[in-house]
């Protein structure tokens, strides 16, 4: 009868520990969950979920983020879905991803004004890295994404 009030409780103890969903488990559920639209990803970070790609309207927008939201362990969002023009037809559109040299260049002048955060390019994908204060995250994010890379990943860490 000890054994088994013993090993109830060990595993009732290792449940509890594993009950905070991991990034990647978290992104995996935010990718099923959007799989019906590609033209958005979502890249998870210490339960932080940043959204880049396009969106058709607000509307769509906001739709978007109350879904992320509501996935178990997200813990904030960062929307950075574009809008197109009314002017532009989105298939229409041309997208123009920068020369990792130029990526790199214009990347270094983006992040010189962001104490704490570096960054590398590779393939078109912009990773971020370090630590910023909250409020300094979407402008940056916006900033890094109005470059036309590839990827923005988003490994940095909230102050």
């Amino acid at each position: 009868m000890k054994i088994k009030s013993i090993v109830l409780g060990i595993s009732l103890f290792l449940s509890l520990l594993s009950c905070a969903p991991k990034d990647s488990d978290i992104e995996k559920e935010i990718s099923e969950k959007l799989s019906d639209t590609p033209s958005v990803q979502v890249t998870v970070h210490e339960g932080v979920a940043t959204i880049v790609g396009t969106c058709d309207d607000d509307a769509f927008k906001k739709n978007i983020e109350s879904s992320v939201k509501a996935v178990k362990g997200v813990k904030s969002v960062v929307n950075n879905c574009q809008i197109p023009q009314p002017n532009i037809e989105p298939a229409a559109a041309a997208v123009i991803i920068n020369s990792d040299s130029d990526l790199d260049k214009s990347v270094g002048k983006v992040i010189k004004a962001y104490d704490g955060v570096s960054a590398t390019v590779v393939g078109g994908v912009v990773t971020l890295s370090g630590e910023i204060k909250r409020s300094e995250l979407q402008p940056l994010i916006q900033s890094i994404q109005e470059l036309k890379p590839q990827k923005v990943d988003n490994k940095l860490t909230i102050k």
